[in-house]
């Protein structure tokens, strides 16, 4: 493709994550057909000609169906809240567009096997926005594991925290509606289990607890219940045979954006921290036993793609960053190139297993994950 034409449906923070790697695609990568900002849809005309003016969009229209029915666009990014997914997704892959569709897939298994089976019968990339597996830290960690750097690994840890619930005032929000699925358990949840995905596949079974700290929120008409859980924890059996934890929460003052790994090898360890998503912690049995430790890994532009945004060591890459690198590898897709990205085929793999942790919790036993 010489160009690529991009509809854009919801303006917000994510809305503007993929307006904003978009935009920056063919500046940082260089090879890639020319990007075409077309159509942006919102709930509202007003906001979304606004937002259309601000990112660079030609066209702004108050209906997501005018941007899924538009022929100058190929490919529609989808960041609306996730029950809107599933329609949204299956309406643009009739209409024969690619979809870069933000995470989840949708809050029921039932709808996401939907829109795998309508991606399937178009024969359309249809990818996920889990930005998180795009760190060099990440891609890097996986090298080392493909290696077996640290032998044979045993167990894995993955802790993801923010607090932007912790607040037992705030008021009940959208988040707190069981439309949305599980809470915790699905917007957050799916993130880490991308990880696990990426570093060392699906997990073989499941068995799963939730928590709502606060069971109810003040609203103007009074105290509503809340309807989905703000923590939820995940043991895991790898197909390997390697043990894991997968725990969540939202509600954890002080943690912003947290998204702590630990890997346990026969031969060593690795560690690494999102909120330090520059670095990672390496420890090796190999070491003379003066000088074992962990040692602290800055990224640097031998961490690929890290040289096409910075030509020197130590000096980072940010949550946006990951959206260019992610946008780079759905053009990859589309043009044909094997690329690392979660489309729709691995994304059933994650929402099947937050659906067995769900029905873990609900039957309190484990469950294997068909």
């Amino acid at each position: 493709m010489k160009s690529i034409g991009v509809g854009l449906v919801g303006s917000g923070f994510m809305g503007k994550a993929h307006a904003l790697a978009w935009n920056a695609v063919k500046p940082v990568f260089g090879d890639v057909p020319d990007v075409r900002l077309v159509h942006l849809a919102d709930a509202a005309e007003d906001l979304a000609r606004r937002k259309a003016d601000e990112f660079g969009f030609e066209r702004a229209s108050g209906d997501w169906r005018r941007v899924v029915a538009d022929p100058d666009v190929d490919v529609v990014s989808i960041t609306t809240p996730n029950r809107f997914h599933r329609e949204m997704a299956q309406a643009a892959l009739a209409a024969g567009k690619h979809i870069w569709c933000e995470k989840p897939m949708s809050p029921s298994l039932a709808d996401s096997e939907l829109m795998l089976a309508s991606a399937r019968t178009s024969g359309k990339v249809a990818v996920l926005g889990y930005n998180y597996i795009q760190n060099p830290v990440i891609r890097h960690i996986r090298s080392l594991l493909d290696e077996a750097v640290i032998g044979r690994v045993n167990h894995v840890r993955i802790e993801m925290d923010e607090d932007f619930l912790a607040d037992p005032d705030a008021p009940f929000q959208q988040r707190h509606e069981a439309s949305n699925g599980w809470g915790a358990l699905d917007d957050f949840g799916v993130h880490p289990l991308s990880l696990v995905l990426t570093l060392f596949g699906p997990p073989a079974r499941v068995m799963c607890d939730m928590a709502k700290p606060y069971p109810t929120r003040r609203t103007p008409e009074g105290e509503r219940a809340v309807e989905v859980f703000d923590i939820a924890t995940i043991l895991m059996r790898l197909h390997s045979g390697a043990s894991g934890i997968v725990t969540v929460s939202r509600t954890a003052w002080g943690r912003k954006g947290r998204i702590a790994i630990q890997i346990f090898g026969g031969s060593g360890s690795i560690l690494y921290d999102q909120e330090r998503m520059n670095e990672f912690q390496l420890y090796l049995t190999a070491d003379r036993a003066t000088e074992q430790g962990f040692r602290t890994i800055l990224t640097a532009p031998h961490h690929r793609p890290y040289d096409r945004f910075v030509p020197t060591a130590g000096h980072g890459l940010g949550f946006n960053d990951l959206k260019v690198i992610e946008c780079r590898q759905l053009i990859g897709r589309i043009g044909g190139e094997a690329a690392l990205a979660i489309d729709f085929e691995d994304g059933i793999l994650i929402e099947r297993a937050v659906d067995a942790a769900a029905r873990s919790f609900r039957e309190g036993r484990w469950v294997e994950i068909g």
